[in-house]
């Protein structure tokens, strides 16, 4: 078996071109490519997240609504579904508070005082 120069050079070239190709095309997605605008867009503050994920769940109150009426849901399920939400929407509210420094005192109402108005 005699081993030529060919089969020697051969598997060398292909390799040395190989990495040239990789190398190349690791140049030109580092250098070449455009970001993308978003990259370089000011990141979202803690209140802007708090605003996108209430309006959110208002969306996702109105949209149950709409399938409740539509008879898409038994009522326990829609009305878990919906207490689920309401929650998740006063927790949002109320760290948007938190967030803002708005100290609002919440009205509450005191169920004694509900039973007994005139007391």
């Amino acid at each position: 078996m005699s081993v030529t120069f060919a089969t020697i050079v051969l598997p060398d070239a292909v390799m040395l071109s190989a990495c040239v190709v990789l190398t190349l095309a690791a140049v030109t997605f580092v250098f070449w490519i455009d970001p993308d605008p978003g990259d370089s867009a000011p990141h979202r503050s803690q209140l802007d997240q708090l605003l996108e994920r209430r309006d959110s769940v208002y969306d996702n109150l109105r949209d149950l609504k709409f399938e409740n009426r539509a008879g898409k849901y038994a009522e326990q399920d829609y009305e878990q579904m919906r207490d689920a939400l309401e929650n998740e929407a006063a927790q949002v509210l109320l760290e948007i508070e938190n967030v803002t420094g708005n100290q609002a005192p919440v009205a509450r109402r005191d169920p004694a005082a509900a039973a007994n108005p005139r007391s």
